[in-house]
């Protein structure tokens, strides 16, 4: 256990240099964030001025190691349109988008999981097919298409929901739906793949021979071993949900990281994008270290510093 604790942190060390090093070089190549930031009629000399302010005069391999420093301190720095510390205004937006990614996240379990045991049970059922193009159709949905198709539709037309904003539940469940359709699906999928391989297995077969019922079989037998897939997917999927919160934030003018990060990127403000890409590929390395570990209190057969089943 220690050395595989061990061996993953220095992973994730290496995951998250790499990262910042791309991060880093990458937003650079964009161009100068200097002549956003100015007014129409600067000089030169304010130009230079303003470059030297942030720090953009030195050679970028200088800007780079104290962009390195700074993160071994856990410094992200100041934004330079807003001049606020980067952690100030990420843990101001923070908040909206763990509500969105939340919400998603129970849309896709709570449908897609009974969608997927449906389809395996009752596979032979014409029911069933309407289920299976309920997840074709969600699956192949842009996101931000039914978005804009819920706000039509939900939000214009029948006056149901708030089309944008956020305050209330309300204004939770369209942008929760958006954003989960295509988990939902995933899930779906997966669920339905687990357990139809689980039903194919000697022990199913031999428990039904013995006349276990179908609500028993399912509670005590196939949710228990069909659950390491999910827990795979789920480390996956809360990646995804963070990255398409970006599309998602932006339609339904939802201020969280996704609408900050549209932002940064407009005004070049390299510091508050590097800030976000980081607190996100620490979510993503946190999710799946969580997720190893999950696997081995799941399933005691699972030893830590194996494969994957």
């Amino acid at each position: 256990m220690p050395l595989f604790i061990v061996k993953r942190i220095g992973q994730a060390l290496i995951a998250l240099f790499g990262v910042m090093t791309l991060v880093f070089f990458i937003q650079r190549l964009t161009g100068d964030p200097t002549y956003l930031l100015v007014p129409e009629n600067a000089t030169q000399a304010d130009i230079e001025a303003m470059r030297r302010t942030l720090g953009l005069d030195q050679p970028l391999l200088v800007q780079y190691g104290r962009f390195l420093w700074d993160m071994a301190h856990f410094d992200l720095g100041r934004s330079f349109v807003q001049n606020v510390k980067v952690t100030t205004i990420i843990a101001s937006r923070l908040p909206y988008t763990l509500q969105l990614a939340g919400g998603a996240l129970l849309v896709a379990l709570a449908i897609g999981l009974p969608i997927g045991l449906m389809l395996a049970l009752g596979r032979r059922f014409a029911a069933t097919r309407a289920l299976m193009g309920l997840v074709l159709a969600a699956q192949s949905m842009p996101t931000f298409w039914s978005g804009i198709m819920m706000i039509m539709v939900f939000g214009v037309w029948l006056g149901w929901l708030p089309p944008s904003g956020t305050g209330t539940l309300q204004h939770l469940i369209m942008p929760s739906i958006a954003l989960g359709l295509l988990s939902m699906a995933t899930y779906a999928r997966i669920a339905r793949s687990a357990v139809l391989d689980e039903l194919s297995k000697d022990y199913i077969r031999s428990a039904r021979a013995r006349g276990v019922g179908t609500g028993r079989l399912v509670t005590h037998h196939l949710l228990r071993n069909s659950v390491i897939p999910v827990i795979s997917v789920t480390a996956l999927e809360i990646s995804q949900l963070l990255a398409g919160a970006v599309i998602v934030e932006t339609v339904f003018a939802w201020p969280g990281l996704g609408q900050l990060t549209v932002e940064a990127i407009a005004s070049r403000d390299f510091v508050v994008v590097q800030g976000v890409v980081l607190l996100g590929a620490f979510v993503t390395i946190a999710v799946n270290f969580a997720a190893d570990i999950l696997y081995t209190v799941v399933d005691p057969r699972i030893r830590l510093g194996g494969t994957r089943p």
